[in-house]
C-alpha cells in the first residue's frame, strides 16, 4: 500500500509537539468536522504525518506517524466520530511558517491554506516532500 500524508494541527497551549515526543504516542482525539472526519477514516499505519502548531506560531514542526488506524473517539458524546493513533518520526529542524508556505509555488495550494479550518488534512506527496526540504529534513 503506498504511503499517504496528511496534516493536523494543535494548538500547542493545548497539545504540542513536544507533548507528543514526550508521550511517544497519543490517541488524535477531539475532531469534529465532518471532512477531517473522512480524512482520519483514510489514516494507515504508516502513513506520515505533518504536525503543525495553530494559534499564534502558524508552522509545521515536525512528522508523525499514523501507528493504529481510525477506532471510535472516546471523547465524543455521539457515534461516528473517530481518533486515530499518533507517534512521533522527527522533528523539522527549522519550522516551516504558514507565511513561507503561502509564499511557496509548491505549497502555496497546499489545503492547509486553501481550508484554513481544517484541523486533519490531506498533503500531496509533492508538498510533503517540498516541506520536509524547506524545514531542513
Amino acid at each position: 500500500m503506498t504511503t499517504q500524508y496528511w496534516l493536523v494541527k494543535s494548538e500547542p497551549e493545548t497539545y504540542s509537539w513536544d507533548d507528543l515526543v514526550r508521550d511517544k504516542r497519543t490517541d488524535w482525539t477531539g475532531v469534529r468536522n465532518y471532512a477531517a472526519r473522512i480524512n482520519l477514516n483514510t489514516m494507515r499505519p504508516g502513513d506520515e504525518v505533518l504536525f503543525y502548531h495553530s494559534g499564534e506560531s502558524k508552522s509545521i514542526v515536525g512528522v508523525a506517524k499514523v501507528t493504529k488506524p481510525a477506532f471510535p473517539d472516546t471523547t465524543a458524546d455521539e457515534p461516528g466520530w473517530v481518533a486515530v493513533e499518533l507517534a512521533p518520526a522527527k522533528p523539522l529542524s527549522t519550522p516551516l511558517t504558514l507565511a513561507q508556505i503561502k509564499a511557496d509555488a509548491t505549497l502555496k495550494a497546499m489545503e492547509l491554506v486553501r481550508q484554513s479550518r481544517l484541523s486533519v488534512s490531506p498533503v500531496r506527496p509533492a508538498e510533503f516532500t517540498r516541506v520536509l526540504k524547506l524545514g531542513g529534513k
